[in-house]
């Protein structure tokens, strides 16, 4: 069964809080919390409350056990950007962009699919040519 959470608007670019979510993207819940709590960055913080968020909901809305979750989908998505102006020299003005991001956490109870082993690329399986000599 699934359960998300969803934190909209918060105060952090897209980007920066991208790459707290891929730290833990197909992690076990209890191993995706161990991650995020040695992690030194603010997105950290705000991706374990979502995180913890998401496993109440199962918990109390699915009667579902902490150990037997792991992040199915971690989705960050961009938000509005608020824009400002700051005072320069000469009468000038630089805007600065304050970036707002939203976060979405999907669990679920269900076994990890298995993953298909990589396929080697073409031209990794052929030998390099070496110069100078003939090939007989």
């Amino acid at each position: 069964m699934k359960t998300r959470a969803v934190a909209k608007n918060l105060k952090i670019s897209a980007r920066k809080l991208r790459l707290a979510a891929g730290l833990v993207r197909g992690m076990r819940v209890v191993q995706a919390e161990q991650v995020l709590a040695v992690t030194p960055k603010k997105a950290a913080v705000m991706t374990a409350e979502v995180l913890k968020s998401a496993v109440a909901n199962a918990e109390n809305n699915n009667n579902l056990r902490k150990a037997a979750l792991r992040i199915e989908e971690i989705r960050v998505d961009e938000g509005a950007t608020t824009k400002r102006f700051r005072p320069r020299s000469r009468g000038m003005a630089n805007p600065v962009l304050h970036r707002t991001a939203h976060l979405t956490i999907v669990l679920t109870d269900e076994a990890a699919p298995e993953k298909k082993p990589a396929r080697a690329h073409k031209a990794a399986k052929k030998e390099p040519a070496v110069a100078g000599k003939e090939a007989k």
